[in-house]
């Protein structure tokens, strides 16, 4: 069986490798600096079945992602988790409204990271 795919989206490549480090075992994970190139690799068809995004990048932000993702009928179906450096409880709620699966704030605690990745790809 083949595993399941997982678009890891930070700015700070420090956090793509601890998620890539903890997730790749079990998950076909990706790592990429920016939304762009994952919007681009999904309107290609290599479709994610979640991503992990943080939330403050240089040319899109997180909220913006989101909402590129979950506004379009062929990718809404996929589940997207933010993190955030910030714990801010507007902010949290806003993107859970808007279709996030979870909120997670770095610094993070990898196996709670996994634990919670799991629940979303049972």
């Amino acid at each position: 069986m083949d595993k399941q795919k997982i678009f890891v989206v930070d700015d700070k490549d420090m956090i793509g490798k601890i998620i890539m480090a903890c997730l790749g075992r079990d998950y076909d994970c990706r790592y990429f600096d920016s939304p762009k190139p994952v919007l681009e690799q999904m309107e290609a068809g290599d479709l994610p079945d979640l991503i992990i995004s943080d939330i403050r990048m240089p040319d899109m932000r997180g909220d913006e992602f989101l909402h590129a993702v979950k506004s379009d009928e062929r990718f809404r179906h996929i589940r997207m988790v933010m993190l955030s450096s910030e714990d801010s409880t507007s902010e949290r709620i806003q993107l859970l409204q808007d279709g996030a699966e979870d909120y997670i704030v770095k610094p993070f605690n990898p196996m709670e990271l996994k634990v919670r990745i799991e629940k979303f790809l049972k």
